[in-house]
């Protein structure tokens, strides 16, 4: 097999690498001047989505992380060498000149061979981000270092030609985040209305037309709390007499006025209530450790996704006797108890789709048929009037928030007829997947519009984004002068370091 032929480059250009066409950065220590106000730049401050410096820390230089040590000037591109891969890099703004950055960044200052707005539209490249994740080393932290980054090849254009590229870079990303702005915003309102459509299904108003229309299934509060306890006590007799071994249902209490008073009203045939009145006892789920292989699948919270169970990424047991006492039942609801705090409290419904147990971190909630359909609750429990009550009950922990059994028991809910439910998801079920088809289309879009981005850069690297033209002084030309220009930068910096040192 021949071997692979390189490229040829465009007419002007010649090779080089990032370190050829970047200067030295200066270094601070601490000590010199610890009273100096300054702005930190860490690799935390950085929105990788959009490559921009989005906050940084004023403070007292020696009160900073030892990290902190890199001068970096209005222009620098900010490289982050950890998990190069999650794209943590930014350009200096002119706001930030003569700031602090740590030492986690690879500081790619620009010489005058290279225009700066060229060096950060090549470092957000996935072609240069992606042979850098590929260099990286170490498990923990996968990381490269400032001299991999610097070893990377640039191809040069020049300096007239990278002006004329940049240009035209900005021209057609300007016009393509216009676009994502449209779509985000589009996104946006979708989210928007879904959370209102959610409010409007579990304060009555969806089915305000449909009760109209079905006046006899209207029944007086009363009448409701009445039935809703006589169906779990019967629930609860008809458990025993099948041989299971539960505990008295605990005896729940109405909400308070105070907490009713912070509750949407709802129509007079509805009723809040606690959501452990339509469950004998919620339950937590298997604590037995799984295995990548087995005979039964254990649904974790990694499975919850979106208000539905995610197939994908399963572990099993074998375990006869914790697949008989965690075996799940179609129609079971299951309920996150400890996740990230944004994460906490997600649900899905179980629709009988194969055997599977439910894990430790998940509750099943048990809810009596009767009272209840399980698709009611799922949506609820996503619902904003459940997610903020979850959000001010919750406990909170390094990283992780938690909703026990009983906070969950005493959940408020919105109790009306079985039939009137089915309506609310009836309803909700068409008009959701008409919103879920529909953020899908935006959010193809999107990314359509990155790989539009990421296909401008290639066509600018490889020098098809815009005309070569004749008169303009070869790349090497500048690249001549600007190694002139490293060496003297390199014989100043050791003038002063050796200055400090005397």
């Amino acid at each position: 097999m021949s071997p692979t032929r390189a490229t040829p480059l465009p007419s002007g250009w010649t090779s080089c690498s990032i370190g050829d066409i970047t200067l030295p950065v200066d270094k601070i220590d601490a000590r010199d001047a610890p009273d100096r106000q300054i702005h930190y730049i860490d690799i935390s401050g950085i929105d990788n989505e959009r490559n921009v410096i989005a906050n940084t820390k004023h403070l007292r230089l020696g009160d900073a992380p030892s990290r902190a040590r890199q001068i970096v000037k209005a222009g620098d591109v900010l490289f982050a060498t950890v998990r190069p891969y999650l794209r943590n890099i930014a350009s200096v703004p002119t706001s930030l000149d003569n700031e602090i950055a740590s030492t986690g960044f690879s500081v790619l200052r620009p010489s005058e061979a290279v225009d700066p707005r060229l060096l950060y539209y090549h470092s957000i490249s996935r072609q240069f981000v992606n042979a850098l994740s590929g260099a990286q080393y170490g498990v923990s932290y996968p990381a490269v270092n400032d001299d991999q980054v610097k070893s990377q090849e640039f191809k040069l254009p020049p300096i007239q030609e990278q002006l004329r590229i940049s240009a035209k870079i900005e021209e057609l990303f300007s016009e393509l985040d216009y676009g994502i702005g449209s779509l985000e915003t589009a996104l946006q309102k979708l989210s928007a209305y879904r959370q209102s459509l959610l409010t409007s299904a579990f304060d009555g108003r969806l089915t305000a037309e449909w009760r109209a229309c079905n006046p006899a299934a209207a029944e007086s509060r009363e009448v409701i709390s009445s039935r809703i306890q006589e169906q779990r006590n019967s629930h609860y007799q008809s458990m025993l007499e099948k041989g299971q071994k539960l505990r008295v249902p605990k005896t729940l209490a109405p909400l308070s006025l105070s907490a009713l008073a912070e509750l949407p009203a709802v129509p007079a045939c509805w009723i809040w209530g606690k959501l452990g009145w339509m469950t004998c006892g919620v339950e937590y789920g298997t604590a037995a450790k799984s295995a990548g292989a087995g005979s039964v699948p254990v649904l974790r919270m990694g499975n919850i996704q979106g208000g539905k169970l995610d197939w994908s990424d399963l572990v099993y047991t074998s375990d006869k006797a914790e697949i008989a006492k965690y075996r799940l039942t179609e129609g079971d609801v299951l309920f996150n108890r400890t996740n990230s705090p944004e994460l906490v409290g997600k649900t899905a419904v179980y629709r009988g789709e194969r055997p599977a147990l439910f894990a430790g971190y998940l509750i099943r909630v048990n809810q009596i048929a009767t009272v209840v359909d399980s698709q009611y609750l799922n949506l609820f429990l996503n619902s904003p009037i459940a997610r903020r009550h979850g959000n001010r009950v919750k406990t909170d922990g390094v990283n992780q928030s938690n909703i026990n059994g009983d906070k969950l028991m005493n959940f408020p809910f919105p109790y009306c007829p079985i039939e009137e439910q089915r309506e609310i998801v009836r309803i909700l079920d068409e008009r959701l997947t008409s919103i879920d088809r529909t953020e899908l289309a935006l959010n193809q879009e999107i990314s359509r519009a990155e790989a539009l981005r990421q296909s401008v850069l290639n066509q600018a690297f490889c020098g098809r984004l815009v005309a070569q033209e004749s008169e303009d002084e070869p790349a090497e030309i500048l690249l001549r002068r600007s190694t002139l220009e490293k060496e003297g930068a390199d014989v100043a910096k050791k003038k002063n370091n050796r200055r400090k040192a005397a």
